[in-house]
This record gives C-alpha cells, structure tokens and sequence, in this order.
C-alpha cells in the first residue's frame, strides 16, 4: 500500500530531515508514526501526501511512483489519500455540510450521490445532527471530526493524519481515535504522526519511531518508547 525506497530528503539549510528510509505499510494497517521535534516524523508524513518531494529515492502509493509524478497529477494522488491536519483546515464561511460536500463537488459528484456520501460520512463520525452548523459553533473536538469526515468522504485508500489531536483535550484526543478506529476497521490505511503517548500505549498499534531522519524503531505491537 506505501512503500519507500532508500528515501532522503534534506531543505536548502542543509538540515537532513529524512536519511535513507525504506519502509513498507501494508493494507489495513494502523501505524503511528513517533518522534521528538526535529525528528523528522513531520518531513516523512508530508512526504507520503507530496506535501514535500524526496531528493532521492522511491515512494509508492498504492501502485504508483509519486516521485515521477507531475504536479497537475498531484490532486489526482489527493483522492485516494485522505489528509488529516491539527488546525482542522476548515471553511469558515460553509456549514458542516457544505465542507465535505466540497470535496465532493470539485470531482464532479452528482447532487444525489453527494448527499448520500456526506450524510454516511457524518453518521460515522456521529455529526448528522450538526450538517448545518458553521464550523464556529463547534468544539474543537466537533471541528476535528469534521476534517476526518471530509478526508475520507472519497473512500481513499490511505489516511493520512498529521497531529490530529494536538490541538484537543484528553477527552476529544480519545474521541477522535475512536473515529480512527472505525475508519481503520473498514479496511482504510491509517498512518498517524503523534506526539500523545498515553494514545500510542494505550492502543498498541505498529508504531514507527523516527530518530535523526532515519527509523529507529519499528515495533508491531509497539509503544511511544520515550518521555516528552
């Protein structure tokens, strides 16, 4: 499902964020990406949805080199990945709806179908009651939720979640991996970046442990494995 292939990526400061990685994440697989700040656990998360591209090397998503692919192709790459952020990314101005209708729209989706992915969506993410609202007369938690609907109201292969409760309190952190879970349980890919330890231990998932750009750790059933 992702594999890269003696990956390095460095900036134009000369810091080295990701040093030869070869990894491959399997079909179904839930994995936590870890790591201290500098680590380059954000460089190789970013990576996977060519948010940055490798100076050298091979990734492959789902069948396809996304090194080789051109940038018009790249929104084409976006539909079978989901993309889960910590500021929630969302539209102000549109209701809960209207937000994951977007992504919908932009390809082309009938009204009818549109509808009927939107409204599942929510249901899975327990927000049907909240279709109308405005992203501001939603907790923070409510908000995180909704990105998560609208990342995978496509039926991507691959989730992608960078952080996706840094911004909340325990008892959202929990609830939003609760909707990670069911995601994963029907079969989608989740590869999670966290710095939330008591998640990662918690729920003994693979976990990837990023060190210095290279992996450190690479555990089936793993935990955080550091403090702070």
């Amino acid at each position: 499902m992702i594999e890269m292939q003696d990956v390095w990526k460095s900036y134009a400061n000369g810091v080295m964020a990701v040093n030869g990685i070869t990894v491959k994440i399997e079909k179904g697989e839930f994995v936590y990406v870890v790591g201290q700040s500098g680590s380059g656990k954000s460089t190789f998360i970013k990576l996977m949805y060519r948010e940055e591209v490798p100076n050298r090397g091979k990734i492959i998503i789902d069948g396809t080199d996304i090194t080789t692919m051109k940038n018009k192709d790249v929104p084409f790459l976006r539909r079978k990945l989901g993309v889960v952020f910590q500021d929630f990314k969302l539209l102000p101005k549109l209701t809960v709806y209207e937000n994951i209708a977007f992504a919908l729209e932009v390809i082309e989706e009938t009204p009818r179908q549109i509808r009927k992915k939107v409204m599942e969506v929510l249901d899975l993410v327990k927000l049907k009651h909240k279709a109308r609202f405005l992203p501001s007369e939603l907790s923070g938690g409510e908000q995180q939720r909704v990105s998560i609907a609208r990342s995978i109201v496509n039926n991507p292969s691959v989730v992608v979640a960078d952080e996706p409760t840094g911004n909340l309190d325990p008892e959202n952190a929990w609830g939003i991996m609760e909707v990670f879970e069911r995601i994963n349980d029907n079969g989608t890919t989740v590869v999670m970046a966290t710095h939330n330890k008591d998640i990662v231990d918690r729920m003994k998932k693979r976990v990837i442990a990023i060190e210095s750009g290279m992996i450190a750790r690479d555990d089936k059933r793993g935990d955080f494995g550091y403090e702070g």
